[in-house]
């Protein structure tokens, strides 16, 4: 190929062409949403990215990452419609397969449907903004999740699994709504969860050379003191009589503060070579509300603030101004501080009631919301579950549904949940027809049915013609349990799933779609075995 000096490309055009991506998009479909519903059924994947070169999940963004297909055109398909997944595992962290399923129904129902007389730009153009309406009332129709409903969410999204239902919801009763959850691999086969008062910074390690933890690409270090100070160190010097006490008697320190590029260098270099157990990470966000978040970290971990603009000098610091932490785990995004005791302060209660009280008399929106985050970074605490299994197989399958649960919850206590097994956004396929809906419409409606007809279809069901005018007009919250076979209303039946999901899956689903649609030319790069024809 390089001996013609230039690099030969395929085209394909029209029909062939959108044939070769609707191939391409049923392909990955069929392997992703079979996985939907509570009768989904698992993957098994060779991969050499995990445990010998084997896994079996029934993630769907797992799935679709896994697929990738030999003819090049049909690829580019695979590839948009994993972004539409990728997309929706970023922003709600689950709804992955929802959204495969809504963009392939998106897309079939566009080709049939948008004729050559048909103006293609204005009806991509009315289905976004029919979206943008489905979503408006998706919102409304959303309920904020009560203690005995976060539950009900947690098992949906571990696929049913009521034990991993109780220890999620759980470890965010103990936690606390503006707790944070996440999810390790335990070194047993046991699946348990610990909780622990902490706090957390959205700033990572200043330099990957004060990296401890390879694997994960952290930093860890335990019981620690912290220094905590809006003042820039331009010179080591600055902070000799902190760094002296602390490395004589062999400490950790967790440097707070903005340091210059030679400061970084020093400390790092004395982590590689002399195995002192420091790090460094610069204040979190700008402006005044950097010195307030500054001043809750200090607060939180029993240090002296130390500010430029209250002319302190970092000269002075002694090791009695620092601050201590049980455990600091830094990130390349956010540091976690993990404190020494789950009994709030005196101080840090004091400072909570100032900060009610500032809420209340605050006007904007965005302040409030910022004093609220605050509060939660002082009060809520860190939350970890720790998945086992009999074999990496399994450890493997479980930690993804957990990782999904943990998400979905996180999601529905952000904007509330909404009735689940697909019935949301059926309801919805009836509002978008009826509304005038044209051309648009009538595409929105067919992919938005998918979701339940597909979750019914992986349980071996068939939607009677009752059940779909039920369906179809009936005004409230009442549907079918496919894992029960009972008919009633989705939130007392506990069928429920996390608003931001459904609308996430949704939007990116369209937004995968309309491109598409909207494609009539394909580019893809020669590949030798089109020539020949294997």
């Amino acid at each position: 190929m390089n001996e013609i000096g230039y690099s030969p490309k395929n085209l394909k055009f029209d029909d062939e062409g959108r044939n070769k991506l609707i191939t391409g998009i049923s392909t990955i479909a069929k392997a992703v949403k079979s996985t939907l519903g509570p009768s989904g059924q698992t993957v098994l994947i060779e991969s050499p990215h995990h445990t010998h070169g084997i896994t079996v999940t029934k993630d769907g963004v797992t799935v679709a990452k896994a697929v990738d297909l030999l003819d090049p055109t049909e690829n580019l398909a695979v590839r948009m419609m994993k972004e539409s997944a990728d997309r929706t595992a970023a922003s709600a962290g689950d709804g992955t397969t929802t959204a495969i399923v809504l963009t392939e129904a998106l897309v079939k129902a566009g080709i049939e449907m948008i004729g050559e007389d048909t103006n293609k730009t204005e009806v991509l153009r009315d289905i976004v903004t029919k979206t943008n309406a489905i979503c408006d009332n998706l919102k409304k129709m959303s309920r904020a999740v009560t203690k005995s409903k976060l539950k009900d969410v947690a098992t949906i999204s571990a696929n049913n699994d009521t034990t991993i239902g109780n220890i999620i919801s759980k470890v965010y009763k103990d936690v606390g709504k503006n707790g944070i959850v996440t999810v390790d691999r335990s070194q047993t086969s046991e699946t348990y969860f610990e909780t622990t008062n902490g706090l957390k910074i959205d700033r990572g390690y200043s330099s990957n050379l004060f990296i401890n933890d390879q694997k994960k690409d952290e930093c860890v270090l335990e019981d620690t003191l912290v220094m905590v100070s809006d003042a820039e160190i331009s010179n080591i010097l600055q902070i000799e009589n902190i760094l002296k006490p602390v490395l004589g008697d062999n400490k950790k320190l967790l440097i707070i503060a903005p340091c210059s590029t030679n400061v970084i260098n020093t400390l790092a270099a004395n982590v590689m070579k002399r195995g002192i157990k420091v790090c460094a990470i610069t204040p979190p966000s700008f402006g005044y509300k950097q010195h307030e978040l500054m001043h809750d970290i200090a607060v939180s971990v029993g240090a002296t603030y130390f500010s430029e603009k209250t002319g302190d000098d970092l000269s002075l610091m002694t090791i009695d101004d620092l601050g201590s932490a049980a455990k600091v785990i830094v990130g390349k995004n956010s540091t976690v501080l993990l404190k020494e005791s789950n009994v709030i302060s005196e101080t840090t209660e004091e400072r909570v009631n100032q900060l009610w009280d500032a809420h209340n008399n605050a006007v904007k929106k965005g302040d409030k919301e910022f004093i609220l985050s605050r509060i939660a970074s002082l009060t809520g605490g860190i939350g970890v579950i720790y998945v086992g299994g009999q074999t990496d197989l399994e450890q493997k399958e479980l930690y993804d549904r957990v990782d999904d649960a943990v998400c979905a919850v996180r999601s529905a206590l952000e904007e509330g949940i909404l009735p689940g097994g697909g019935l949301a956004l059926y309801k919805e396929a009836t509002f978008v027809e009826d509304a005038n809906g044209g051309v648009a419409g009538k595409i929105l409606a067919r992919a938005l049915r998918a979701p339940l007809l597909q979750i019914y279809e992986n349980a071996g069901l068939k939607l009677s013609v009752d059940e779909e005018q039920k369906l179809m007009y009936d005004e409230g919250t009442e549907g079918m349990n496919v894992k029960t076979g009972e008919w009633g209303d989705m939130y007392k039946m506990g069928v429920i799933d996390p608003l931001k999901v459904t609308r996430s899956a949704l939007q990116n689903a369209v937004s995968v779609a309309v491109t598409i649609l909207s494609t009539n030319a394909i580019i893809t790069m020669a590949r030798t075995y089109e020539e020949s024809g294997d």
